[in-house]
């Protein structure tokens, strides 16, 4: 299971010549894996395939377009839950010092909540804290799922092999309160720019009111952190066209 959440890990990353070029071995080391089902393996063939057979310039815009120019489709966590509410900088706090706790360092540029490094810090985990952890999640990756399905985006497949990994079934009213959110349409540019118009997320500085008491980091206060609620209404409430065949 570690290996297939590190292989998840890179496919869900900004894609490079060399993720293009180690198809092979990706193949290699997901079949491997006595850990996961057939189904996740068809399934992240399927996704490694499809990379794989993209130039890596048009590889990246695709990336670009679907990650990265519209917030409903992040691949940060408590975007999905906290948004621009405070809220935000105390989870980050959180998820930063349980990786701490456990001696995974992450770059000071690197934001924690990046399901790419979420699924590396797992995958060098036991498999409980595994299942407990994609469990605790769920309910944000079943979101975004189900958001790159309406996009015919063959990346879902990263997070359907999540969903199966996990053991568990998210809590579908968790979910529709995600999903209630308009999706955002990549294309318009100002939408964008207004969306992003917000103050810098900042965590891990340990003083003044939001100071963070390590010994209170535990997996339930996480649990707490990205349940899906009192999440503030976006800045713009228009509603994007679907946009097919990204895949």
């Amino acid at each position: 299971m570690q290996t297939t959440l590190k292989i998840i890990s890179a496919l869900l990353s900004y894609p490079t010549k060399d993720l293009i070029k180690g198809s092979n071995e990706l193949h290699a080391a997901l079949t491997g894996d006595a850990g996961v089902s057939d189904t996740v393996k068809t399934l992240l063939g399927a996704l490694i395939d499809d990379i794989s057979a993209h130039d890596v310039y048009d590889a990246q815009e695709r990336y670009v377009l679907l990650f990265d120019r519209t917030r409903t489709n992040s691949l940060h966590l408590f975007e999905h839950v906290h948004g621009e509410s405070r809220d935000r900088g105390q989870a980050m706090v959180d998820l930063a010092v349980m990786y701490e706790a456990q001696g995974f360092d992450i770059d000071a540029k690197e934001l924690p909540d990046f399901i790419p490094m979420f699924l590396e810090y797992l995958s060098t985990q036991t498999d409980k804290e595994v299942h407990n952890l994609l469990g605790q999640t769920l309910h944000i990756l079943t979101a975004i799922r189900t958001r790159l399905q309406r996009r015919k985006s063959i990346y879902a497949n990263a997070l359907l092999a999540l969903e199966d990994m996990s053991g568990v079934e998210a809590d579908p009213e968790a979910i529709a309160g995600i999903l209630k959110e308009p999706a955002d349409d990549p294309n318009d540019l100002k939408a964008l720019d207004d969306l992003w118009e917000d103050e810098a997320v900042t965590f891990g500085s340990g003083k003044g009111e939001d100071a963070f008491d390590g010994d209170a980091c535990t997996t339930d206060r996480l649990r707490t952190q990205i349940r899906a609620h009192n999440r503030p209404a976006p800045k713009t409430g228009a509603s994007a066209p679907q946009i097919n065949g990204e895949h």
